[in-house]
């Protein structure tokens, strides 16, 4: 995909860095852009995400305001990550709106996350991580009917046949059981002991 303008930053190393230098102090003024860019790091849940440095397609609208420069759009990119049932993988895509205002000046009181337009630039990576991180799925499944996995084999319980069970000993009864199984190894060393005692007596 080609910019329908200005590209990013020259010689920037980040891509998601880009100039509003035509914009800049030319309120009413407006450009597109659409490029693809590598995706940063860290753009995931501890299941699933964005693998760095892959491709991430953007489709901006940049606006000259008077506030500053407010940048509206979408991105979208592949996702890779595992099912949170059965850790089967999963390939799937996901497309974020993206929409900031970049300030062209700091505000007086204002906060430390308020997005400034710095060196007539503007920084696009934290409004694609923020977008993206709160879209993921916590608990991404690799389909809406996934079983899982059997608690006591591991066995994708899918794969598992009809008959596939296990017996649950009630723990209200595993003590008695325990116990009985200990009465019983300790019982026959003694009765060994005594029946060979009586034949060496005879």
């Amino acid at each position: 995909m080609s910019a329908s303008s200005s590209p990013t930053v020259a010689g920037a190393a980040d891509r998601w860095v880009v100039s509003v230098k035509d914009l800049v102090r030319s309120p009413g003024s407006m450009r597109t852009l659409e490029e693809q860019w590598p995706a940063p790091e860290a753009l995931s849940t501890p299941l699933i995400g964005i693998p760095a440095g892959s491709a991430v397609d953007v489709d901006l609208r940049l606006e000259s305001v008077h506030e500053g420069i407010l940048v509206t759009g979408e991105a979208h990119a592949d996702l890779v990550g595992e099912c949170s049932r059965c850790l089967d993988p999963i390939q799937d895509g996901i497309t974020v709106d993206l929409q900031e205002l970049f300030l062209a000046s700091a505000p007086e009181g204002g906060s430390d996350e308020e997005r400034l337009v710095v060196h007539e630039a503007v920084d696009l990576e934290p409004v694609l991580r923020d977008a993206v991180v709160t879209a993921l799925p916590f608990q991404p499944v690799c389909r809406p009917g996934c079983q899982g996995l059997c608690s006591e084999c591991g066995i994708r319980l899918e794969d598992a046949p009809e008959d596939h069970v296990h017996e649950q000993l009630d723990p209200r009864w595993a003590a008695l059981a325990e116990l009985t199984k200990t009465s019983e190894s300790g019982t026959a060393g003694p009765e060994t002991k005594t029946s060979s005692d009586e034949t060496e007596e005879r």
